[in-house]
């Protein structure tokens, strides 16, 4: 997952947040929400994220896998994440 440009993921004291520069907006995370997002930035794919998720909170592959899938499909839902396509015309332009 790749988030859109101009949308920074930062830790907290409570957990972390993700500010979006273009509106301003800032969405605060729990800490494991807050660790889901630094591994979806981090990895290649959403698979690769929740193995390390799990093995990090020690939980089964499934749980892993759906409390990932959750963060990641919220960020998306709020336009803070990249489409394949927006990605890719990104890097037809440069």
């Amino acid at each position: 997952m790749r988030l859109r440009e101009g949308v920074h993921p930062v830790l907290t004291d409570e957990g972390g947040a993700v500010l979006d520069e273009s509106t301003g907006r800032w969405t605060y995370l729990t800490p494991t929400a807050a660790s889901a997002v630094l591994l979806l930035v981090a990895t290649e794919d959403q698979e690769q994220a929740a193995r390390q998720y799990a093995e990090h909170y020690g939980l089964s592959p499934d749980h892993a896998a759906a409390d990932v899938a959750t963060v990641a499909t919220g960020l998306a839902a709020q336009g803070l994440t990249c489409t394949q396509t927006s990605r890719r015309r990104r890097g037809w332009r440069r």
